[in-house]
């Protein structure tokens, strides 16, 4: 059994979710070839919710983890609640962090169960400095210092639409 967290950006433009979403879907099939799959996500907008939707479709089994109470509607999921309340029925586990809000301690407590359980971080990342504490970058950084795997994907041509996103 492999276990691949993800983390990545939620501004990404329709082109490159996508082309994130043909190369996540090549990704998830090498690596079922090893064995059965697990995969983490926080189920946020964007690369966490393409990762999850590619996962669940190829079989593999889903945990969810939301870094605080109410994360759905604190986040103003309104436009892809639909995919996000499939997702976590298909859940096999969904795990909630202790905090009453989001914010950047929440993530940082959400990448710290991520770390903790993968054998592999695929990070949907432009390859930028971490911005700050909770995000892509640092999850990057973090992942790359305790020795777990990294894989990136950000294809050719893909770019984000300049708003915040992990």
């Amino acid at each position: 059994m492999v276990t691949l967290a993800v983390t990545g950006h939620r501004d990404l433009t329709d082109q490159t979710a996508e082309l994130v979403r043909a190369e996540l879907r090549k990704l998830l099939a090498t690596r079922a070839a090893d064995g059965p799959l697990v995969g983490l996500s926080c189920l946020a907008a964007g690369a966490d919710t393409i990762f999850a939707e590619e996962l669940v479709d190829a079989g593999g089994e889903l945990v969810v983890v939301f870094p605080a109470r109410g994360y759905r509607e604190n986040r103003g999921h309104a436009a892809h609640a639909p995919s996000f309340d499939r997702l976590v029925r298909a859940a096999v586990e969904v795990q909630e962090l202790h905090f009453s809000e989001v914010s950047q301690e929440a993530y940082q407590a959400a990448n710290e169960v991520l770390l903790a359980r993968a054998d592999v971080v695929v990070a949907v990342w432009d390859g930028r400095p971490p911005a700050g504490p909770g995000g892509t970058g640092e999850l990057v950084q973090r992942s790359r210092a305790a020795g777990v795997e990294v894989v990136r994907v950000w294809p050719e041509g893909a770019a984000r639409t300049g708003g915040q996103g992990g």
